[in-house]
């Protein structure tokens, strides 16, 4: 049974700390590898990225397999969140060996962030050290294949998509080679995820028949939308994060080369993306429990091109799941608000 989510990859769980309220908003997310680790590679696309560790996963270098990512709101003050997952990693015996006694770990922790401050109303309300090892004790704490909540929880909190409200998204496909590939997406964007001549996400053009909104529905969104964008003073950065995880045997270098053709999947869904100002990273992760069938030279690209459809249906499913947010640090309203079936689907 699947769940439609980054978790149907057997072994990876996912976990939220999430902080709403009181200045509060925004939050941490972790996805978390099997025991053992995980192949992982990296692809930063946008020009100003917050990230840590992306060095150790060059196909160049010696890290092999890590054993959590870490997406987080708090722009580059919130990468602290990793130091916290480090910390947890570390007592429970997980991390590269660096010594004889098999405590001596160094546990490698990738993470990225996207930038929320002052979403909540107070610029220094972030995450930090303790959310993060919350979120990855709620990871370690979920049962092998449950759901993942989407919408605006771990680091989706504090999220916006243009002038919509971002957020989580996940979603998962099996191939006809039983191969798994799963897709967790941050989805906070100063593009457009919004098609402005007919209120259609830009990443449902993508997923076959198309629901549209009906003139007077649309009319009265941008409406709305064009009140929120210009309340909101300074308007969103832009920073879409990704883990693409498989269950197929692979390289670093394969692992690399799945985790850029995925930031595909950014590109039909948000625009414009991987500008000087967005912070556009994609993870994969790799738990190696397949073989890829190496007599069929596809076997590969089967992967790559359903990573890139799973970030764009994840990113759908983000900005579908998050709900308005109207507060002292800005307005965004959901994307169900204005088009949703009781605001009018349909010609």
């Amino acid at each position: 049974m699947t769940v439609d989510a980054l978790t149907d990859v057997a072994g990876v769980r996912v976990g939220h700390a999430t902080r709403t309220g009181e200045g509060w908003l925004t939050g941490t997310t972790v996805v978390l590898a099997p025991e053992g680790g995980a192949v992982a590679a990296v692809d930063v696309r946008g020009g100003g990225p917050g990230t840590k560790e992306t060095d150790a996963l060059d196909p160049r270098n010696l890290v092999q397999r890590v054993d959590a990512i870490v997406l987080t709101g708090g722009s580059a003050y919130g990468l602290d969140a990793a130091s916290g997952v480090m910390a947890w990693l570390e007592e429970q015996g997980r991390g590269v060996p660096v010594g004889t006694d098999p405590a001596h770990v160094v546990p490698v922790v990738p993470a990225a962030c996207v930038f929320d401050l002052g979403r909540g109303g107070s610029f220094r309300a972030r995450p930090d050290a303790a959310t993060g090892r919350a979120a990855v004790e709620a990871a370690a704490a979920t049962a092998p294949g449950a759901p993942v909540p989407e919408g605006c929880v771990g680091a989706g909190t504090g999220a916006a998509a243009g002038a919509l409200k971002g957020g989580i998204g996940t979603a998962s496909a099996v191939l006809e080679s039983g191969i798994t590939v799963a897709a967790l997406v941050v989805a906070n964007a100063a593009g457009s995820v919004l098609d402005p001549e007919t209120g259609v996400l830009y990443g449902e053009f993508f997923q076959g028949r198309v629901d549209y909104p009906s003139a007077q529905v649309h009319r009265a969104a941008r409406l709305r939308l064009a009140e929120a964008a210009r309340a909101n003073t300074p308007p969103p950065l832009n920073t879409t994060l990704a883990v693409v995880a498989t269950d197929a045997r692979l390289s670093k270098a394969q692992a690399q080369k799945l985790a850029g053709t995925a930031h595909d999947g950014i590109a039909r869904a948000v625009r414009p993306v991987h500008l000087l100002h967005d912070g556009d990273t994609v993870f994969t992760l790799a738990t190696g429990a397949r073989p890829l069938d190496g007599e069929r030279p596809r076997a590969l690209n089967e992967l790559l091109e359903a990573g890139a459809d799973l970030v764009t249906r994840a990113i759908v499913r983000a900005v579908r799941a998050a709900g308005s947010v109207d507060g002292p640090g800005g307005a965004w309203p959901s994307y169900e608000t204005l088009y949703g079936t009781e605001g009018g689907r349909g010609r």
